[in-house]
C-alpha cells in the first residue's frame, strides 16, 4: 500500500494510479424534462428515481414513454457502459447515487436532474465506476461539495474534479466481477428480510381488523371475562361484515367530535426539550410516528394561551397530502395544539378511544379520504363512515390484546429490520474496501 495523498481514500495498492475522473472520463448534465412535445421524437427516459432505486438500467424496466429532439437524443441517448449519477437532491446524502446502464436502445436518454458519466475503456470501465461511485471513499467528495439549504446541488465541475481510485482495467474488471457476485447474494438476502418484514406486517394489519370486527380469540375472551365464540350476525357494512351479535355499529358522528387546531403563532412556538410551566406541546404529521395509538412528540412546544383536547381521548390522524397514507394514527396523552395538516377526533365516553384508533386502522384513512386530487379526509369522510360497539370492557379488552400482541409483532419486525440494515452496511463496507484496494480480488474465484 502507499498514500493516496487524498483525505477520502488514505491508502491504496502500490501499483494503483489516483485520478481525478475528468481525465478518464467525460461528464455532462441532462435537461431533458418529462413533458411530451407534439413535433419531438418519441422516446423512453431515464428518470431520478430509476437510477436513485437500482444498481442497473436496463430498456425493459419500465422508462417512462415521452418525447425529446433530435438534438436531445444525440446528446443525452444512453451507451451501454455509462454511469448515470443523481446531481440534485433534498438530502446531502442522496447526491451522486449511481446506475449503470448494462443494456441500452436507440430511443433511451437521460432525463432532468442527472449526469452522464462516460469513462474513456482504455483506462476506466463502467462497471468499475459504478463501484466507485458507491463506495464511501469516492462519494464522500461529492457530499462535500453539494451546496444548498433545503435542496442540494452538485456543481458539473466538481464531478470531473473528484478524485478516483484506478488500478489497470484488468483488475477493475476483477473488482467489478468480485462485487457483483458478492452484492448479489447480499441483494438476495436482503430481498428475502424485507419479504418476510411484509408479511409480518399484513399479519399485523390482518389481527387487528379480525380483532375489532369480530372479537377475542376463544383463550384471550375467557381470560378477559368476554364472550367467547359469540354468535355472529350481518353488521350492513362491507368493510365490518359479521359482527358478534351483542355488538352494535355506530356512525362516526356518535364516536366523537372532529376539530382543527389553532396554530400558534412564530412567537409563540419554541424549539426546546423541556416542557416549562405554561408550555403547550405542539403536534406536527412527523410525530405520528406509529401506529399502535401512540404519539411520540418532537421537542416542538407552544407558549400559547389554550389547548385543544382532553387527556387521553384525543386521537390525531392526518387531514391532507400523502400523509394520509401511512394510516398513521395517535393518541394524545395530554392536551395539546397540532397544526393545519392534522385533524383532532374528541371521543366520546362511551368508546375506548384506543379501540376506536385500532379500528381507524383497520378501516384505513386512504380508503375513508378523498383521494381523487389532494388527498384529504374531514368530516364528511368520518361522520358517515360505520365502526363497531361492544360494549366498553370489551373495547378495552380487545385493546388491551391487540396492544400485546401487536407489540410482539412489531419486536420481530424490528429484529429483521436490524439485519438488513447490518446487511447493507456489511454491502456498504464491502464495496468501499474493494474499491480502494483493502481486498485483493485478482486470484479470488
Amino acid at each position: 500500500m502507499k498514500p493516496s495523498g487524498v483525505e477520502w481514500l488514505d491508502g491504496v495498492p502500490e501499483h494503483w494510479e489516483v485520478k481525478r475522473l475528468k481525465t478518464s472520463a467525460t461528464c455532462w448534465v441532462s435537461n431533458v424534462d418529462k413533458v411530451p412535445v407534439e413535433d419531438e421524437l418519441p422516446v423512453r427516459l431515464c428518470n431520478y428515481t430509476d437510477v436513485y432505486y437500482h444498481d442497473h438500467i436496463t430498456p425493459d424496466m419500465g422508462l417512462m414513454e415521452t418525447t425529446a429532439t433530435l438534438d436531445e437524443i444525440r446528446r443525452f441517448g444512453l451507451r451501454v457502459g455509462d454511469v448515470l449519477i443523481t446531481k440534485d437532491s433534498e438530502e446531502w446524502n442522496d447526491i451522486a447515487v449511481p446506475a449503470l446502464v448494462k443494456k441500452s436502445a436507440p430511443d433511451m436518454v437521460c432525463g432532468y436532474h442527472l449526469a452522464i458519466i462516460r469513462s474513456h475503456p482504455e483506462s476506466l470501465i463502467g462497471d468499475y465506476l459504478l463501484r466507485a461511485f458507491q463506495s464511501s471513499a469516492v462519494n464522500q467528495q461529492f457530499q462535500v461539495a453539494a451546496s444548498g439549504v433545503t435542496r442540494y446541488g452538485l456543481p458539473k465541475a466538481s464531478i470531473g474534479d473528484a478524485w478516483i481510485p484506478i488500478p489497470d482495467p484488468t483488475e477493475q474488471r476483477s473488482i467489478a466481477a468480485f462485487l457483483d457476485k458478492e452484492t448479489g447474494r447480499l441483494d438476495r438476502l436482503v430481498a428475502k428480510k424485507r419479504e418476510l418484514i411484509e408479511r409480518l406486517k399484513e399479519k399485523r394489519t390482518a389481527l387487528i381488523s379480525r380483532t375489532v370486527t369480530r372479537g377475542l380469540p376463544p383463550a384471550a375472551a375467557r381470560a378477559a371475562g368476554r364472550p367467547v365464540n359469540p354468535r355472529l350476525k350481518p353488521s350492513g357494512t362491507d368493510w365490518l361484515g359479521e359482527i358478534p351479535e351483542h355488538w352494535e355499529v355506530k356512525k362516526g358522528r356518535y364516536v366523537g367530535v372532529l376539530f382543527g387546531s389553532v396554530t400558534p403563532t412564530e412567537d409563540e412556538l419554541i424549539e426546546d426539550d423541556s416542557l416549562q410551566v405554561g408550555d403547550i406541546p405542539y403536534a406536527k404529521v412527523d410525530d405520528l410516528n406509529g401506529i399502535d395509538g401512540s404519539l411520540k412528540l418532537v421537542t416542538t412546544k407552544s407558549r400559547a394561551r389554550s389547548c385543544c383536547g382532553q387527556k387521553g381521548s384525543l386521537l390525531l390522524f392526518p387531514k391532507r397530502g400523502a400523509a394520509i397514507f401511512t394510516n398513521k394514527v395517535a393518541i394524545a396523552e395530554q392536551p395539546l395544539l397540532f397544526d393545519p395538516n392534522l385533524m383532532g377526533w374528541q371521543i366520546n365516553s362511551t368508546f375506548a378511544v384506543k379501540f376506536i384508533a385500532y379500528c381507524l386502522i383497520a378501516r384505513r384513512l386512504d380508503d375513508l379520504a378523498d383521494v381523487s386530487t389532494v388527498p384529504q379526509i374531514n368530516n364528511k369522510h368520518i361522520y358517515p363512515a360505520s365502526f363497531p360497539h361492544p360494549p366498553l370492557p370489551e373495547q378495552a379488552a380487545i385493546a388491551a390484546y391487540l396492544d400485546m400482541e401487536t407489540a410482539k409483532l412489531d419486536a420481530l419486525v424490528g429484529k429483521v429490520e436490524e439485519a438488513v440494515e447490518r446487511l447493507l452496511e456489511y454491502r456498504a463496507a464491502l464495496i468501499t474496501a474493494a474499491v480502494t484496494g483493502k481486498i485483493d480480488v485478482r486470484n479470488l474465484e
